[in-house]
């Protein structure tokens, strides 16, 4: 196994966490990238008897390695069932039966709607993105909702160049409005802290810092008049055990 030895690094830090955010969870809905390593990291540490959900139909999938995508064979071959993605989509995501979706984005605003469809504008973008996939019937329908993304002005902007997907639309009342039954994000986990939506207002808000980030520099990476509580916690550093196990499951 990998040794922790080294301090943990900013995205190992964002990883562990979005882990820990597993730890009494059912069921979580994945994509790849860091959401699929956290999810992973949660059943070899927190919580073995989690469900993993991917969008290609596996359920109950048990990697020991990071899938290369969603349709990777070691997800089918450890799944407990394998279902049509019409199915995934009409049985399992839109009735709700899924407890928590990992969603990540190019950008997010203050109200947790995402864009990963292009960045400037639609007819002539700088870049165009992936697009939506199931995102935004996986943020209408799932109980709920946790967005991994890096901390940067890029990405926390103040306007999205594209709604794809809808967390709070334009603030209370528009999720209802829309006829979504999921609760939508309750935590938007960067490698600098953690945003959730005030209770009122819905607006993203800071939280929590990880070791080494203050206050300044969290709001110096968005691209909005970011609101704090009052006495932000302070995210407790991994363990040596979430430390090497990341690290051992990164190095397969």
């Amino acid at each position: 196994m990998a040794t922790s030895t080294e301090a943990a690094t900013s995205g190992e830090v964002q990883t562990v966490v979005a882990a820990r955010r597993l730890e009494h969870a059912n069921s979580v809905f994945i994509g790849v990238g860091r959401p699929s390593t956290a999810a992973i990291l949660a059943r070899m540490v927190h919580n073995p008897h989690l469900v993993l959900v991917y969008e290609s139909g596996t359920i109950g999938a048990k990697p020991f390695r990071i899938p290369l995508s969603i349709g990777d064979g070691e997800l089918a071959e450890t799944a407990d069932a394998v279902v049509s993605v019409p199915e995934m989509f009409n049985y399992w995501i839109g009735p709700g039966r899924v407890q928590i979706a990992f969603l990540g984005a190019a950008q997010v605003d203050r109200f947790g709607n995402l864009n990963s469809t292009v960045i400037g504008d639609y007819a002539h973008p700088k870049t165009r993105l992936p697009g939506a996939g199931g995102a935004p019937e996986i943020a209408a329908c799932c109980q709920e909702v946790v967005v991994i993304a890096p901390h940067s002005a890029r990405t926390f902007v103040e306007q999205l160049d594209f709604r794809t997907t809808v967390g709070y639309g334009d603030g209370p009342g528009d999720r209802a409005r829309l006829g979504f039954h999921g609760r939508g994000p309750t935590a938007v986990v960067t490698d600098l802290g953690v945003l959730e939506p005030d209770p009122e207002t819905c607006e993203l808000t800071l939280t929590q810092i990880h070791p080494g980030v203050d206050v300044d520099s969290v709001r110096a990476a968005t691209g909005w008049d970011l609101n704090v509580v009052a006495e932000p916690q302070s995210t407790p550093p991994p363990t040596d055990e979430e430390l090497s196990s990341l690290r051992d499951l990164l190095s397969r």
